[in-house]
């Protein structure tokens, strides 16, 4: 069994980090794994501030909630 805590999915714009997270979501249905979308976030880093409106990144069964920032524990 495989667990993994953090992963980071980031893009320029809101359609490259929807790309990326379809691609995490297939890649991981074909190793056996699944993406937790319940507690899963995304941010997007862009010096385009209308790229980083809210919005939610949707899979197959829910959706990231975006955030601003991410805390990261030791």
């Amino acid at each position: 069994m495989v667990y993994v805590d953090c992963v980071n999915i980031m893009g320029g714009s809101l359609q490259t980090v929807q790309k990326n997270t379809d691609a995490l979501v297939v890649a991981s249905k074909e190793s056996g794994l699944a993406v937790n979308a319940d507690t899963t976030k995304y941010m997007v880093m862009s010096r385009d501030h209308n790229a980083v409106r809210s919005y939610n990144v949707t899979t197959a069964n829910g959706f990231f909630e975006s955030v601003e920032q991410f805390r990261y524990l030791e």
